[in-house]
């Protein structure tokens, strides 16, 4: 279930604005092809969002005309300028970038440099495949049996190299038999959990539930709720989290409940930079996300709206960080420095 494909001279991505409805495929050629189809969220989730970077970059060496080294970084580096202004918050954008800028800012000549661009943008994705598959079989000792998880956003396939994050616990859970029900939140305002992680559960017969956002307090009260489970779009080095807009309302709620609340997600999202969740330049979306839905306007022309899509979840209510390189608990600040090391 990988989001993008690189095809030899272009990458194809499913877009995830039409899901789950249709399954459109669309080609990209160009890195401007590839920065709207980020701006746009036709691909979307912090890991699937730095493939794509590293494919945008690849794509502009691949059409780029002047062929010295000098025309080529020239072009690469208008690529990379158009790329990274796309989505403000997801870590993973800006490392996979810096990872092809290493390439082309330490090239001697021309020669070869595009097929080394390809080459490491393909390294990106099959890289991410593999970290999700770890983090997948990390995650999954922490979850008992018969468990009944709550997910929000889509952490899966869909916003990853494949397997996903998030769900790739749970996906991992489901393989070693130990999973009696997912419950999806449906994530609003852009409704990633109804139309994308229940389409992607329902797809490999792993058993979920939709539920409203705002539904998932009463489920744990009910007991209805073992642990919860979430991707992330940046980590600060001392355990802040940003994620989809909702997750730091679950995460309360799990604390409230004395619920498990864990955060799946490859090293790359965490930023050693960072070390206050207030630094965190939280991405404003546009208000027609929050006044319309499928293109019907559900609140009244001209309302004031305020649509940041992250939130950011303080390390106190966070049980453990989930990684390819396996569980760090509380102090974040000590142990997530092991990601590094």
């Amino acid at each position: 279930m990988r989001p993008v494909i690189w095809c030899g001279d272009h990458a194809e991505l499913i877009d995830q604005t039409a899901l789950p409805t249709k399954e459109d495929w669309l080609t990209c050629r160009t890195p401007d092809e590839m920065a709207d189809a980020i701006f746009t969220m036709k691909v979307r989730g912090a890991p699937a969002i730095g493939i794509s970077a590293a494919y945008g970059i690849a794509l502009a060496a691949l059409r780029c005309s002047d062929r010295s080294l000098t025309g080529l970084q020239r072009e690469l580096s208008r690529a990379h300028q158009i790329i990274q202004s796309t989505r403000p918050t997801a870590v993973n954008l800006f490392w996979a970038l810096q990872e092809m800028r290493k390439i082309w800012e330490n090239a001697e000549s021309a020669d070869g440099l595009t097929q080394q661009l390809i080459d490491r943008a393909c390294a990106i994705a099959r890289e991410d495949e593999e970290m999700c598959r770890a983090m997948g079989r990390h995650g999954a000792e922490l979850v008992p049996p018969q468990a009944k998880i709550l997910t929000h956003c889509n952490a899966g396939a869909l916003a990853t190299g494949d397997y996903g994050t998030a769900l790739g616990v749970i996906r991992a859970a489901h393989e070693q038999g130990k999973l009696d029900m997912v419950w999806v939140d449906e994530t609003r305002p852009f409704l990633q959990g109804a139309r994308l992680t229940a389409w992607e559960l329902m797809q490999d017969r792993i058993p979920c539930r939709l539920i409203c956002d705002n539904m998932a307090g009463f489920l744990m009260k009910q007991g209805r709720i073992d642990l919860a489970v979430t991707g992330a779009d940046r980590i600060t080095a001392n355990g802040h989290v940003a994620n989809k807009i909702g997750t730091y309302t679950v995460a309360t709620l799990c604390k409230v409940h004395n619920i498990p609340f864990y955060v799946a997600a490859p090293y790359s999202t965490i930023d050693p930079k960072l070390h206050d969740g207030n630094d965190i330049v939280i991405e404003e979306r546009h208000p027609d996300e929050l006044t319309t839905l499928a293109g019907k306007r559900i609140a009244p022309e001209g309302v004031s709206v305020y649509n940041p899509a992250f939130d950011v979840t303080p390390p106190e209510l966070i049980t453990a960080i989930i990684t390819e390189r396996g569980v760090f608990r509380p102090p974040y600040a000590q142990t997530l420095a092991q990601a590094f090391n």
